[in-house]
């Protein structure tokens, strides 16, 4: 829940500066817009987990550092949550320090260090919450997305293979409110059964020409059922997967001149979009005219 909370504060406080790589490749460094970002980084990055300190673990009982497996809570749908998250991190801090006039590298290295840094954080905290703990799984995951981001920039020189999110309510939150949400805002960010977590990317960009750069094949995975974290049956409702076959748009394949538009077609693309799609469900092979 709360890596998609920060998911969705990083989209209203990081600055739409998200020009692509060629758009700033001949910046000269600039140090009061390095300053200003870090500024702005450390300000959130602080008092985002001050919040959750005084929000979230103030009500844990604490406890000594210790390990905590929660690998096979939820079907993994909250591990996914930390692999997003870090490579959207990722993605933005790339961006913003390219912003700033580092190079290629520099911007990388400093990307990759505030994102896991931070994640890791958060991760150190939980390790002192008697309930929970310092988890590997969650580590591991946080280095799956990181490792994403830096795949494609290094062999790719762009990010071809985009993580993306979506949500649709479902009828299970209000059998457990207390656990997946009492109001739409709470089932966003509790209810796996209603998020989806999707790869998307375009056959185009990988050289099918016929395929135009702008349409995307979409791989999501979401779960139905689910009303206990470790449980694969909980109050007569059985759980299960769902893998689902969709379509998408690269909205960064818009041509637009204002670089502020630009940013927020690129915030906004971290999203996907409502299309047709087939359901691979519990054994069966299900179409949807429309799924969010």
């Amino acid at each position: 829940m709360r890596f998609i909370l920060l998911f969705f504060t990083l989209l209203v406080c990081v600055p739409f500066k998200a020009q692509k790589e060629k758009d700033t490749q001949e910046n000269i460094f600039s140090s009061r817009r390095f300053t200003l970002a870090t500024t702005g980084v450390g300000l959130i990055s602080i008092g985002s987990i001050y919040g959750l300190q005084k929000v979230w673990y103030a009500e844990e009982n604490q406890s000594s550092f210790h390990l905590f497996n929660d690998s096979k809570n939820w079907m993994q749908m909250d591990k996914m949550g930390h692999a997003f998250t870090v490579y959207q991190l990722t993605r933005s801090m790339k961006h913003l320090y390219n912003w700033t006039g580092l190079n290629h590298k520099k911007s990388l290295y400093t990307a990759v260090s505030i994102s896991m840094g931070y994640l890791t954080a958060i991760e150190i905290l939980d390790g002192f919450s008697e309930d929970w703990g310092f988890s590997m799984s969650d580590l591991a995951f946080n280095t799956l997305g990181m490792g994403l981001f830096i795949f494609q920039d290094h062999y790719f020189s762009s990010q071809i293979f985009k993580p993306k999110f979506s949500f649709h309510q479902t009828r299970f939150a209000a059998l457990r409110p207390d656990v997946l949400g009492s109001n739409p805002i709470e089932a966003l960010l509790k209810d796996y059964n209603g998020q989806t977590y999707w790869l998307s990317f375009s056959p185009g960009q990988l050289g099918v020409k016929q395929w135009p750069n702008w349409l995307m094949l979409s791989l999501g995975h979401s779960i139905r059922g689910r009303l206990k974290g470790d449980a694969n049956s909980f109050g007569g409702v059985d759980s299960h997967r769902e893998l689902i076959l969709s379509l998408d748009i690269d909205l960064s394949q818009i041509n637009v001149k204002s670089k502020f538009l630009k940013g927020f077609l690129e915030a906004l693309n971290t999203l996907k979009l409502p299309f047709p799609s087939i359901l691979f469900s519990n054994g069966k092979v299900i179409a949807r005219p429309l799924y969010f």
